[in-house]
């Protein structure tokens, strides 16, 4: 097992950064909360370069990177503090059409979906149906060429941002398997019938919404594989989710802001303590994704179920380092108010792509055999 980088990729790894360093607008640099017109604006500068979506195949504008080249990439765009990518269109949808989508299907979304014309969002939680995805009861029924879509979903990141959203909608509700009888849409969210309200998260934000469907006609031809085969895409698309969740850069950005603006507490012996238990945490979860990296390289084959492990230990570490940064800051000081923003905001981190609670089961019935 080789967990260092080659010449070749620790070269590459500094042409990103560069490029990067004289790329990357200064006003966009770390934001906390950017508009559609900032996360689009550099959406289209990545396109522009032609790195917008590296894992894509050659033919859609994809890069021929490797694993490890994507990873670095990855993690250099976290470290740089750049915006994110908002990954429903590019490593979500994208991937999906790819693999299950027809030929017109590609054609009409994917190049849309590289240069940012439209923006995309998930319509998979409900009400009561969140961690237990299979319980959905958001109904599609099937009309001569067309779908009519009634139901709810909920905790819909950037719908109000959105010019599409991708549903998981319940096309056979007589199945005995909740898993079975689910189909995957693809909706035009300007479509008559559909509201978007929105959800003020605990830290001010509105980044997350409720999305009715009231009779809402689907194309039948947006249906994405087979009808009642939906679950079989859904598995699909939430691997592709979790591989992306560990945000090693991102943790590596923080902590080292985390040194620099309190290093007066490094003499605080708890203090450094606390720190430098995560500081650990996180190297190991590096070698861990380095491990990831490796078979990777030598099988071309993807992780499996235990790719949950990276989304366990870095979500957990993303709140770790807010909680020191809270336990740090002077309760009077005008930036705590950002940091309270940031440590309210990092607890959906383990909720979210599947809840830690439900990775670990994940890891015990498909790892561990348990």
């Amino acid at each position: 097992m080789d967990l260092n980088y080659s010449a070749e990729e620790l070269a590459f790894r500094d042409e990103v950064r560069s490029w990067l360093a004289a790329n990357l607008p200064q006003e966009l640099k770390d934001k906390a909360h950017l508009s559609k017109e900032e996360l689009m604006r550099w959406h289209r500068i990545l396109a522009k370069k032609g790195w917008v979506a590296p894992a894509w195949p050659k033919e859609w504008g994809g890069t021929g990177w490797n694993a490890v080249q994507r990873y670095v990439f990855e993690e250099e765009l976290g470290y740089a503090g750049c915006p994110p990518l908002i990954p429903f269109g590019l490593s979500m949808c994208a991937p999906v059409l790819l693999a299950f989508g027809t030929d017109a299907q590609k054609k009409r979304f994917l190049p849309r979906i590289y240069n940012g014309e439209d923006f995309w969002c998930q319509g998979y939680s409900e009400p009561g149906s969140g961690s237990d995805l299979a319980s959905l009861k958001t109904k599609a029924q099937k009309r001569e060429n067309h779908y009519v879509v009634n139901g709810q979903k909920t905790w819909t990141s950037y719908a109000h941002y959105a010019d599409w959203i991708f549903c998981l909608v319940r096309t056979d509700p007589t199945v005995e398997k909740r898993q079975e009888g689910i189909s995957f849409l693809l909706i035009d969210i300007k479509t008559p019938g559909v509201t978007v309200r929105p959800l003020i998260l605990m830290d001010g934000g509105h980044a997350v919404n409720e999305v009715f469907f009231d009779d809402v006609k689907v194309p039948a031809e947006n249906l994405v594989h087979q009808e009642n085969q939906g679950w079989t895409v859904a598995k699909y698309l939430l691997g592709y989710e979790r591989m992306n969740t560990g945000r090693i850069g991102e943790s590596k950005r923080e902590l080292r802001k985390l040194k620099e603006a309190f290093s007066s507490k490094l003499g605080d012996v708890r203090f450094r303590d606390r720190l430098t238990r995560v500081e650990v945490e996180l190297m190991a979860l590096e070698i861990t994704n380095l491990r990831f990296l490796d078979r990777m390289r030598r099988t071309g084959q993807p992780p499996g179920a235990d790719v949950s492990m990276l989304k366990i230990r870095g979500t957990e570490i993303q709140q770790a380092l807010t909680e020191l940064a809270m336990q740090a800051a002077d309760p009077a000081a005008q930036e705590t108010q950002a940091l309270e923003r940031r440590y309210l905001d990092m607890r959906k981190t383990t909720i979210y792509a599947g809840s830690n609670e439900i990775q670990r089961n994940i890891i015990a019935k498909m790892t561990l055999g348990l």
